[in-house]
C-alpha cells in the first residue's frame, strides 16, 4: 500500500509539473536561489518521443475501429502515454537545480531533490562525462547519457529515491546547461561562506 501511494504522488507531482509548464512557472525557486536549467539538450528528444506516441495512437485508432472495447482501452492508455511524456519533459523543465545562500538543491524532474549543504562540498568541476559505471556512495544523474558537473563531498549525505529507499552519496555527477556557470556560482557561494557574507544573485 505504501508504494502504490508514493506511486500516485509520483503521477500527481508529474502532472503538477505539466500544469506548471504550461502556465511558464517554476517550482522551488521562490526564495532568493539561482535557478540552473537542464533540460534544454533533451527536449527534442522528448518531442520527437511524444510525436511518435501521438502517430503510435492515431494508428492504433485506425485498426482496432471494428473492436470498440479494445478501442477504449488502448486509446486511453495511449494517450496517457503521451501525456505522460510530455510531463516528465515539464518536470525537467519547471524543477531546475536551485543554489541558495547556504546549499545546492540538485533534481531530476520528481525522481530526484538532493539538497547538498555548500559547506560539505570539498570539490566541484565542469566535467562532460558520457559513461558512468554504478559505484557504491556515487549517484549519476544523467540527461541526455552525459553528466557534466562533478560534485564531492566531504562526508556523506543521504539520499533516497522517490519509493522512498535510501543510501548515502559521497559523490554526485549531474547535469547543467551552463556547467561553468554552476560551478563559478557554486565556488563564489563557498567563499562567500566563508567569508560571512552574503551570496550575490549572479556570478560577477
Amino acid at each position: 500500500m505504501r508504494i502504490a501511494h508514493l506511486l500516485v504522488l509520483h503521477e500527481l507531482r508529474m502532472l503538477a509539473s505539466l500544469a506548471l509548464w504550461v502556465v511558464r512557472r517554476t517550482h522551488g525557486t521562490g526564495d532568493g536561489g539561482r535557478a540552473f536549467g537542464y533540460a534544454r539538450g533533451q527536449g527534442a528528444m522528448m518531442f520527437g518521443f511524444a510525436f511518435v506516441c501521438v502517430v503510435e495512437t492515431l494508428t492504433m485508432s485506425v485498426l482496432l475501429r471494428d473492436y470498440p472495447i479494445v478501442h477504449g482501452v488502448v486509446l486511453v492508455l495511449d494517450v496517457y502515454t503521451v501525456v505522460f511524456v510530455l510531463a516528465l519533459h515539464a518536470a525537467n523543465v519547471v524543477r531546475p537545480h536551485v543554489l541558495d545562500a547556504g546549499s545546492l538543491r540538485i533534481r531530476r524532474a520528481v525522481h530526484v531533490d538532493l539538497r547538498i549543504p555548500l559547506e560539505k562540498v570539498s570539490a566541484v568541476r565542469s566535467e562532460l562525462r558520457a559513461a558512468h559505471q554504478r559505484a557504491d556512495g556515487e549517484l549519476d544523474l544523467a540527461v541526455g547519457a552525459q553528466t557534466s558537473v562533478t560534485l564531492e563531498l566531504t562526508e556523506p549525505v543521504p539520499h533516497s529515491n522517490f519509493l522512498g529507499r535510501r543510501r548515502d552519496v559521497r559523490l554526485v555527477r549531474f547535469h547543467a546547461d551552463d556547467a561553468p556557470a554552476l560551478v563559478r556560482a557554486l565556488t563564489q557561494g563557498q567563499s562567500a561562506l566563508s567569508a560571512g557574507v552574503p551570496v550575490p544573485d549572479r556570478p560577477a
